[in-house]
């Protein structure tokens, strides 16, 4: 199997939004939902050394269910659209760019009040001690952080080319005005 090009998420960034980001963010859907469960995703939320609730009352089930399809749905949405882009619009880099650039801005202010919430959230002596942190609390915090940052380094244009602010723009536009 050949990989297509996509010029708008080149190299690690086509690694990152196309299929790790995706899984990273599907995955917690399936935890919440099937196994562990629901009170084991509740209990994860805030490290504690007692472990948390084992049993969740109809309300909180409910909450982290929906929570976990919000997982799910924006694991769905950047892998499916991203994929529709690259597919619709293979020799189109400029309309691959200005598609991707909406969805990673608006990831990246997602990114930002999640992070934000996420850390406000946590009970102070473990907002500052990020060592008794556990892989639930650096996923909401770390690696969100890790997602921003890249996000920004696409917006900024950082390790790709770009295309809607280059000659190639331009000369996409004398075309199409030709035509």
């Amino acid at each position: 199997m050949t990989s297509k090009a996509f010029p708008a998420l080149p190299g690690f960034y086509k690694l990152l939004f196309l299929h790790l980001e995706p899984i990273s963010t599907i995955s917690p859907a399936f935890l919440a939902w099937v196994f562990p469960g629901a009170a084991w995703f509740h209990s994860e939320l805030i490290p504690s050394i007692d472990g948390g609730s084992k049993v969740l009352d109809a309300r909180s089930t409910m909450a982290i269910w929906q929570l976990a399809n919000c997982y799910f749905l924006l694991g769905l949405i950047s892998s499916l659209v991203f994929r529709a882009v690259r597919d619709a619009l293979p020799h189109d880099p400029v309309a691959q760019e200005k598609i991707v650039r909406a969805s990673l801005t608006a990831l990246a202010i997602a990114d930002v009040s999640h992070v934000g919430l996420s850390f406000y959230g946590l009970p102070s002596e473990v907002r500052a001690n990020p060592s008794s942190w556990n892989s639930m609390t650096h996923g909401n915090v770390t690696f969100t952080t890790f997602l921003f940052l890249v996000r920004v380094s696409w917006l900024l244009g950082i390790g790709r080319k770009t295309y809607s602010q280059t000659n190639y723009a331009q000369a996409a536009k004398s075309k199409a005005k030709a035509k």
